[in-house]
């Protein structure tokens, strides 16, 4: 009986603990600002920050995050780096390859300063978008 009880216990620990440790999660944008690089390769100024209430879906089992824009932006992520904290900030970042397969940086900025507001990056060498966000459930 015992045996049985070892193999039933395998199992379930091989078929229901992977999904125990999925990690995903929600955010909700408010605004975004884009920032865009000149002629000359020098960065601009940011735009001013525009309202903007899409989702954005980090699912590190899937190891992808998703964009809700009306064009739906797929990202797989190739590396996590690692979090990285200041005084003033708390910083987790990500080496993405976006749906074109171009390459991107994502990341989420905890402002501690700023009563732990959040912000989403994507960084490409020509572009920058940050959105304002928050959790959901």
């Amino acid at each position: 009986m015992r045996p049985i009880k070892l193999i039933l216990l395998f199992v379930f620990l091989n078929i229901y603990a992977p999904k125990a440790n999925a990690q995903v999660y929600r955010f909700k944008t408010s605004s975004v600002s884009i920032c865009e690089k000149d002629a000359k390769g020098k960065w601009g100024e940011w735009t001013d920050f525009k309202k903007s209430e899409i989702a954005i879906k980090l699912d590190g089992d899937k190891d992808r995050i998703v964009v809700n824009t009306q064009e739906q932006q797929l990202y797989r992520i190739a590396a996590y780096m690692k979090k990285v904290s200041t005084a003033t900030d708390d910083t987790v970042g990500f080496e993405c390859v976006d749906n074109d397969g171009a390459s991107c940086i994502i990341l989420i900025v905890t402002r501690k300063n700023e009563n732990n507001r959040m912000q989403f990056y994507i960084n490409y060498p020509d572009l920058r978008l940050v959105y304002n966000i928050y959790n959901t459930k």
